[in-house]
């Protein structure tokens, strides 16, 4: 409570818009608002819960009405191929640590999506990618992690990895390690088909 009377203090100063204060809200929104259905509304301070609305739940406030969606991620990846051979991160973090997978990551608020799969290769594997190509959407229903795919044959650069990669290098087409996820090995199908 304190901090949301810190940011309302923001807002009247210049500092943060009404739309950053939301934003801040539902980073503050930890996972117990599912458990115990309560927190305060980023407009108005009223209390606000969870409610099943068309078949799914949403957080509102008991006050004004203001309602909050559990939005999906956006993750976008890469599938880096040169002569032959797939680029791989073996993960240094949950999910699948120690498993390997395409470089990639989520995409931040209002960056162009193929900006941030070149930029996520960057970050992970020190790698400069070129032109991507779209190769398709991937959803489930038991992840709200909505990912994007490219591939790109255009690589410049040394490998340099991350605090969140343990390792990268390249592999044979087939002959893959083990992958993290299983959409992982369909994208690199797609890639290469």
């Amino acid at each position: 409570k304190e901090a949301m009377r810190k940011d309302r203090a923001r807002i009247q100063i210049g500092e943060i818009s009404n739309f950053g204060l939301l934003e801040l809200s539902r980073q503050r929104l930890r996972p117990s608002v599912i458990e115990n259905s309560s927190e305060i509304c980023p407009q108005c301070g009223g209390s606000i819960s969870l409610v099943k609305f068309e078949q799914k739940h949403i957080l509102r406030c008991e006050a004004c009405g203001s309602e909050y969606y559990f939005d999906p991620k956006v993750s976008a990846v890469c599938a880096v191929i040169c002569k032959n051979k797939i680029l791989l991160i073996k993960r240094g973090n949950e999910p699948g640590y120690g498993k390997w997978s395409l470089p990639g990551g989520y995409v931040d608020r209002l960056e162009i999506v193929e900006d941030a799969v070149a930029r996520e290769v960057y970050e992970e594997t020190g790698l400069k990618i070129g032109r991507v190509r779209l190769i398709g959407v991937y959803s489930t229903t038991e992840s709200p992690v909505i990912v994007i795919a490219y591939s790109t044959e255009v690589v410049r650069g040394d490998i340099v990895i991350n605090h969140e990669v343990l390792a990268c290098q390249y592999f044979d087409l087939d002959n893959l390690p083990e992958l993290a996820f299983p959409r992982d090995g369909d994208i690199i199908r797609e890639a290469i088909g």
